[in-house]
């Protein structure tokens, strides 16, 4: 993979941060807060996450065009979260989070999820209320509670690195781990599904749309890691 000279710097930057997040991440506080609920919660979390396939079935059902999108999201932040050196329990919490990070799209009417094209701002600001919506149906979940966690996750998932996202503006390291991995994998994710209002991105296009944004859109050590596991995501694709 060739780079341009304006990548170098966030992609060595990048490429330290993950060195270190590998060895340290544990001991973060709020990753180490979740480690400490899941304990003995093996089973539980099995159930939980079979429980949440289900219902992100449902809510894609309102909708043909995200089918799937759900599932990639998910597999793909896990996939991430192990990259990236988190241990395995807090993955399976991010593969939660991405099965339901838009379950806040339940409350938005069918005629502005199916629209055959752009939506009007009135509309795209009805839409941005998914994330407060989607977190206010977990928050009364124990195992999704606490820093960092999976109602979190849910909420600033579309918060940007530069702080120009929503609903908070929140900015850099400020925006949950878990909730920056989701943000990558949600994007690559929409850039490749197809829209009744456009045509998928090929994934060689969608990867440079995710280099073009890290340090903006995107947490840079968050970038390299997708980049890191590309031909993974290729292969769980089956397009090689």
């Amino acid at each position: 993979m060739k780079l341009k000279e304006t990548e170098k710097t966030w992609y060595s930057s990048a490429k330290s941060k993950i060195g270190m997040r590998a060895k340290v991440c544990v001991y973060d506080k709020s990753i180490s807060q979740i480690c400490s609920q899941l304990q003995n919660c093996d089973a539980l979390v099995v159930t939980v996450h079979q429980v949440c396939e289900v219902l992100t079935n449902i809510m894609e059902a309102k909708d043909p065009f995200t089918k799937d999108h759900s599932e990639k999201v998910a597999v793909f932040s896990y996939m991430l979260a192990l990259e990236l050196g988190l241990p395995p329990r807090v993955a399976d919490l991010i593969h939660i989070a991405g099965h339901l990070h838009d379950i806040g799209k339940f409350s938005i009417p069918d005629e502005i999820l199916r629209k055959p094209g752009p939506l009007s701002k009135e509309e795209w600001e009805v839409v941005k209320k998914h994330p407060v919506i989607g977190a206010n149906y977990l928050k009364d979940i124990r195992l999704f509670q606490g820093k960092g966690g999976v109602m979190e996750m849910v909420l600033y998932h579309h918060e940007r690195w530069d702080g120009s996202g929503y609903p908070f503006g929140l900015k850099g390291e400020e925006i949950p781990l878990g909730a920056r991995i989701i943000s990558v994998a949600d994007a690559f994710s929409a850039m490749t599904d197809r829209r009744p209002y456009r045509e998928p991105l090929s994934f060689d296009a969608a990867l440079e749309e995710l280099r073009r944004g890290a340090g903006s859109q995107f947490d840079p050590m968050v970038v390299f890691a997708f980049l890191n596991i590309e031909e993974k995501i290729r292969s769980w694709l089956g397009l090689i």
